[in-house]
C-alpha cells in the first residue's frame, strides 16, 4: 500500500468505525431474536450435520482428538468457515448495497467492504467464544490455552477473506452474475474442505491437493490448536503470506476498477 493509500486510510479510521458499528446493529434491526441469531443459526446447523454425519454415516473423530466428540470435532471448524463465507459474500455486495452513499460522497469505497468483513467477524467470533465455552463445560477437551494461538491464525483467514472480498466486490459491482457464481463456488469449496470430515479421509494422492487450499489448512490447524495442543508451526507462517499476497491482489483489483464503479451504480 502506497504511503498515500495508507495516510487515506488511516484518516478515514473514524468513518471505518462507524461504518462497521452500523453494519453490526443493523444487521438484526427489527428482528425479536436480534444477534442471538447469530448463535442459533449455525448451532442447528452444527446440530444437522453432527447427526447426520456421525448418526446416518457414522463417520468418527481421528484417535488423535482424544476426548472430543464429532460435535467438537466440527464445530471447532465449522464456525471459522462459517465467519469467512458470510463475509465473502457480505462484503462482496458492500459497494452495490451503498450505491446511494457512494454516489454522493467521495470516499475510499474499500472501506465498505472493511466494515463488512470485520462487522461479521466481530459477530461471529463473539459466538465462538460461546460456543467453545458451552462444549468445555459439556465436556469437551477444548483446549482454552489455544485460544491465543487460535486468533493467530484467524489473522490470515480474515486477510483471505477481505482480499477475496475486494477482488469480487470489484466485479461483482460491474457483472451482477458474480454474485451467483460465489454461491456455488463457496459450496464446492466448503464440501472440498476437511470440515465436515478428517483430513484422513481424503485419498493420500489427493491431500497435497485439498491442503493447498489455505481454508483447508487453517480448519486443520485451528483444530490442532484448540483441540490437542497449542503451538505455531513454519506452515503457518507460509500460508499467512499467501493470505497477504491474496489480499494485496484483492486490492489491487478493487482500486483498479473503482474508477468504473459510478458507471454501474
Amino acid at each position: 500500500m502506497s504511503a498515500q493509500r495508507s495516510q487515506t486510510l488511516f484518516g478515514h479510521r473514524w468513518l471505518l468505525y462507524e461504518l462497521t458499528r452500523r453494519e453490526i446493529f443493523s444487521r438484526y434491526a427489527g428482528s425479536a431474536g436480534g444477534l442471538a441469531w447469530t448463535v442459533l443459526q449455525p448451532l442447528a446447523q452444527l446440530a444437522i450435520f453432527a447427526f447426520v454425519f456421525s448418526q446416518v454415516f457414522r463417520a468418527t473423530v481421528p484417535p488423535a482428538y482424544t476426548g472430543v466428540t464429532y460435535t467438537g470435532f466440527v464445530a471447532v471448524a465449522l464456525w471459522p468457515w462459517i465467519m469467512f463465507s458470510e463475509s465473502v459474500q457480505r462484503g462482496m455486495a458492500a459497494v452495490a448495497a451503498n450505491a446511494g452513499l457512494i454516489r454522493k460522497v467521495a470516499l475510499p469505497c474499500e472501506l465498505f467492504v472493511y466494515a463488512s468483513v470485520i462487522a461479521c467477524y466481530a459477530i461471529h467470533l463473539a459466538g465462538f467464544a460461546g460456543v467453545l465455552v458451552v462444549l468445555r463445560l459439556t465436556g469437551e477437551n477444548i483446549r482454552l490455552e489455544g485460544v491465543p494461538v487460535a486468533l493467530l491464525l484467524m489473522v490470515p483467514y480474515v486477510l483471505l477473506a477481505t482480499g477475496v472480498s475486494l477482488a469480487l466486490g470489484s466485479l461483482h459491482t460491474i457483472v451482477r452474475d458474480v454474485e451467483h457464481g460465489t454461491g456455488l463456488v463457496l459450496t464446492i469449496v466448503f464440501y472440498a474442505t476437511p470440515i465436515l470430515y478428517p483430513i484422513t479421509f481424503v485419498p493420500e494422492a489427493w491431500r497435497g491437493l485439498v491442503m493447498a487450499n489455505p481454508v483447508a489448512h487453517l480448519s486443520e490447524r485451528l483444530r490442532e490448536v484448540l483441540l490437542t495442543g497449542p503451538s505455531l508451526t513454519g506452515s503457518d507462517l507460509l500460508v499467512t503470506l499467501a493470505c497477504a499476497a491474496v489480499f494485496a491482489a484483492g486490492l489491487w483489483t478493487f482500486r483498479r476498477l473503482s474508477p468504473y464503479f459510478e458507471d454501474f451504480l
